[in-house]
């Protein structure tokens, strides 16, 4: 994930990511000490793939997962 380059001063520019990343390093980067990268990058895929999308709930999607949330929409579009 990459931050966006926006305009000088546009303090919601990087929001979503400036949120992310806090919860990342809350949730799994200060709680661990990593033996090598790899070892790295797979913690944190397994918290993107294994909590943050399938589980946590986000007050935006009436307090349901994301994936929750896309089968949600997705019976929506079908019935449609």
């Amino acid at each position: 994930m990459r931050p966006s380059v926006g305009s000088v001063g546009d303090a919601y520019d990087n929001a979503i990511y400036e949120s992310f990343s806090a919860t990342l390093e809350c949730e799994l980067l200060e709680r661990r000490r990593f033996a090598s990268q790899a070892e790295a990058k797979m913690a944190c895929f397994s918290f993107i793939e294994g909590w943050y999308n399938p589980v946590r709930l986000h007050s935006a999607l009436a307090y349901r997962s994301p994936m929750a949330y896309e089968a949600a929409m997705e019976v929506i579009t079908t019935e449609s």
